[in-house]
């Protein structure tokens, strides 16, 4: 039983409630890599990167909350459990224990390039089925670039040490 009605047909409304699935464990997964990074992260930068971290797990947490209501308003019941998560990530994951700031910044930087990837690709099956998703992941994926950006110039900065 789908309780809410929307006016995308049902093949159309499975497909895009998959690809909003998609994000949204990406993006909550990402949320958890920063905060995992943000709690054990240490170096010349630690408070910089310290900052930087909670900033893109408000970003994401922010996301995955957009993009899980508007599988909701289609009729799909999102799902972030861990388990989920976990299973269909495609994120890298960090290595246990104290992390340097290099290693921080060179995961991330390589993090979000995936994360975009998949983005894009979902932007574009998006725009078959429902051009009000692909506008909400258009939204996300500049965001993700702008994050992205900013990890990539610390990474260039960091190879130049």
């Amino acid at each position: 039983m789908i309780p809410i009605h929307c006016s995308l047909g049902d093949a159309a409304r499975t497909e895009t409630g998959e690809l909003l699935q998609e994000a949204l464990v990406d993006l909550v997964d990402l949320s958890m890599l920063g905060k995992q990074a943000h709690w054990t992260v240490v170096g010349p930068r630690f408070r910089t990167l310290h900052l930087q971290l909670d900033e893109i797990v408000d970003a994401a947490r922010r996301h995955a909350d957009a993009v899980a209501e508007r599988a909701s308003a289609l009729g799909v019941a999102p799902d972030a459990r861990a388990v989920r998560v976990a299973a269909q990530s495609g994120i890298p994951q960090l290595p246990p224990g104290w992390l340097t700031d290099d290693t921080v910044v060179s995961h991330f930087a390589d993090a979000y390039v995936k994360v975009i990837d998949r983005m894009r690709d979902r932007i574009d099956r998006a725009g078959r089925l429902d051009p009000v998703t692909q506008d909400l992941l258009i939204q996300v994926t500049a965001d993700l670039e702008k994050q992205s950006w900013m990890f990539q110039a610390e990474q260039s900065r960091t190879e130049k040490r």
